[in-house]
Order: structure tokens, then sequence, then C-alpha cells
């Protein structure tokens, strides 16, 4: 009996759990690892952070799910990773066995990498639901005194959606809530320009992205690079095309969100030969580490390089197609494994992403993500926005019944009327 142990419980991490659960059979063990008790549906964040969703609605108890399929469930942080010797130690010092590893854990937040950025000093977030539902408190206590408001994402980020979503959010919330006219809102972005995405765009995503904020009254600074955030003023250096400070803007504000850049997780990013130096993990074309031959990683936590060079410091976004599919490859190749055939089993890196923009919303498929592309695809319309909000419920069901696997592909491509993913129609 082989053991494969799985850390992350989010968007890859319980996905893996159930297909490697099916895939392998009875004869072998599966152990999930997370950090809590529940499952977090992260898309939904937006949506709690201006109190359109709250916790109960967007996660689940996993205990119940896992165990009725015959998964192990341990709901404690992973403190070290022996690679050398395939042990996990625990937050609580217990330690675990493995045959194979998949390390699906998502990114560290690098909030520490500017002065007062981050919950825990001037700004929100919204990468995590802790930090959604305190920016709803914060955003409560805003809508009593409205003022400034400043959306965007860090130098180095690599999911810029959220941002995007959230700034179209809270315009559609502020404009029901009759408060529109007294909140200029800014949004700063390290893209070069807006609607990069840290995919060099999708189609005509800049001039679809532009007219959507110009006629929200949304003011941009692309190029730019957050410094600082006080308790009331952000500090943002804007950048020319090479990469020169052109501009310093000091922006008040009583409300701002802002993503980080992303880093490795701590236990993953010390294992010696695993990550490159931001701690990402270092995989080959079948997910698996080139040093340890049975760790396999999925994810955000994934190391892919950016789609292209930028004035300033961008990443590639691994969205939630390209991660089932990085998922369903893992789970091939550990069966092909144990089987005794080739693990040559490969991930297709292609871009689908359902925007919601609060009272409508953009489709984006890139296929492959990395131009050139044989599909450039986008598509705006009230019907993306209600989309989003039933996958959102299809998504936390089977989370909860256990057939989590291919999703997108049984949802989101039905909806899109995508119809090949290899051929270039759509």
């Amino acid at each position: 009996m082989a053991h494969v142990a799985i850390i992350g419980a989010g968007l890859g991490g319980v996905p893996c759990a159930y297909t490697m659960r099916k895939r392998l059979g009875k004869a072998h063990r599966v152990t999930l690892i997370g950090t809590s008790a529940y499952f977090e549906f992260t898309p939904s964040n937006p949506w709690v952070a201006v109190g359109w969703r709250d916790r109960a609605q967007t996660r689940v108890a996993m205990r119940e799910p896992l165990t009725a399929r015959g998964i192990d469930w341990i709901d404690q942080p992973v403190r070290t990773i022996d690679a050398e010797h395939s042990v996990l130690t625990l937050s609580d010092s217990r330690t675990i066995d493995y045959d194979y590893l998949v390390i699906a854990t998502g990114p560290k937040l690098a909030f520490e990498e500017v002065p007062g950025l981050g919950p825990e000093a001037h700004t929100e977030s919204i990468c995590t639901q802790a930090h959604a539902v305190r920016a709803w408190e914060k955003y409560q206590q805003f809508l009593r005194e409205p003022g400034p408001m400043v959306i965007g994402a860090a130098a180095g980020a690599s999911c810029f959606g959220p941002a995007y979503e959230f700034a179209m959010i809270v315009d559609s919330d502020l404009r029901r809530r009759k408060l529109r006219d007294r909140v200029p809102i800014t949004f700063v972005t390290s893209e070069p320009y807006i609607g990069h995405m840290g995919l060099g765009g999708v189609g005509d995503s800049k001039g679809l992205m532009e007219a959507e904020l110009r006629q929200r009254h949304i003011k941009w600074i692309t190029n730019a690079k957050v410094t600082s955030a006080s308790e009331a003023a952000m500090t943002v250096i804007e950048h020319d095309e090479a990469g020169k400070p052109k501009q310093e803007h000091q922006i008040g504000f009583r409300f701002a969100m802002v993503l980080p850049a992303f880093k490795g997780v701590d236990a993953v990013a010390s294992v010696p030969g695993l990550c490159n130096p931001r701690g990402f993990v270092l995989i080959d074309p079948y997910q698996r580490s080139p040093k340890y031959r049975n760790i396999f990683s999925a994810g955000v936590c994934v190391a892919i390089p950016p789609v292209e060079v930028t004035p300033v410091p961008t990443g590639a976004p691994k969205t939630g197609y390209m991660i089932e599919s990085m998922v369903s490859a893992i789970c091939e190749n550990v069966a092909a494994e144990l089987e005794g055939r080739p693990a040559d089993a490969q991930a297709t890196w292609n871009a689908v992403c359902l925007a919601d923009f609060g009272d409508t919303g953009a489709a984006f498929v890139a296929l492959p993500q990395i131009p050139p592309r044989n599909v450039t695809w986008t598509k705006v319309g009230k019907w993306v926005h209600l989309g989003k909000v039933a996958f959102e419920k299809y998504f936390l069901r089977k989370v909860r019944t256990g057939s989590i696997t291919p999703v997108y592909e049984r949802y989101v491509f039905k909806m899109l009327g995508i119809t090949s993913l290899k051929g270039g129609s759509s």
C-alpha cells in the first residue's frame, strides 16, 4: 500500500484528494492536510468583502465528506518537509511518512515587501476568507464616513483578476447604496496597461477593461509600484516603458485594498533544491519535482515564468482551469507509477477566467496562456455575473458531495460554448 499525502486544502488540494482517491481505489491511502477545518471558495472573497456573502455561505467543513470517501483528514499546518526521507512534521510535532507528496499549498502573501501593506498594517486584502471578513468589517466603518478609495495590485503580483473584480463590485455596491458620488476610486496596478492581467492581455482586454473603468469613473495608474502605505495615504511610483521612475503619487484614502506579491510558504520554500528563489516549486512537464521524484505540485505554488518582461514586475496567474488540469495530470501520473507505467500525463496550461463586475462581468479565454495563442476570446455581459454566482454554488456542492472534477469542463466550458481546447475552436 502506498501513502499519498496532499498539502493544502484549497482549489487544488481538495480536488486532488477526491480525484486521487477515485483514481487509486482502496488499495492505497490518501491523506489531505489543511490549515483549518474548512475548504474556502476563494473566488467568493470579493463578495464577502462587501457583505454580499457571509463566511458560512462560501466554505465547507471537510471532515465529514472526506471521511465518507476514505480520505484521511488533518487540519494542522505542516511545519517542515524532510524530502530526503519523505517525512512531514506538523505544527503539533506529529510526523507523517509518505510515499508520494502533492504540494498544493497556495502562496505566502508577501505583505512585508511593502511597508504598511496588509491587514496587519494599513490596507485590506481579499486573498483569504479571513482577510475578506476583516475587509467587510473595515468597509462597514468606511460606509459611515465615505471618502477616497485605492484598489490595486503591488509589484510582483500575479493575480490581478480579483483586484479588478473588487473595484467593479465596490462600484456597484456603492451605487446601490447611493454613495458612489462620495467615493473617488483610484486603481493602482503594476501591469503595463489596464487589462494586461499578467497574461499579456487577452484579445482586446485592454480596451474592454479601460472602457469599464471609464464608465464607472475609476481612475487608474499603470506601471505602478506601491512603495509604502500609511493610515491615510499611499506612495506610488509610476514608471515609464523602460522601467524608470516617471512620477511619484501620494494618494490619500479612507479605504484601500491592494493585492500583494506572492512567495512560497515557509515549509515548502525551505526544502533544499525544491523551489526557485521566490519559494515556488520547480516542476517538470509532468508536475513533478526534478530533484525529488516522489513530489508533485499544482496550483499557485508552482513556479511559472512571467508571460513577458514588464517595466514593473508582474507574475503569471494560475487560473482555476489550469489548476484543475495540473491536478488531473498529477493523479494520472501517480496512478501510472503505482501500476508500473510511465508517468507521462501533462497539464493543459490554458487560461479560462470568469470575472464578476457586480452587475455584469467578463469572460476571458486564452488557449494557451502564453502567446501566441490558438484561441483568444473575450465576452462581456450580465450572463457572466449570473454564471459566476451559479458556478460558486455548483463548485461548493461538488466539494460537499466529493465529485469535484472536472468542474470546468462540465460547467464553465459548456456555459462559454467552448468545444475544444486542442484544436483552437470555441
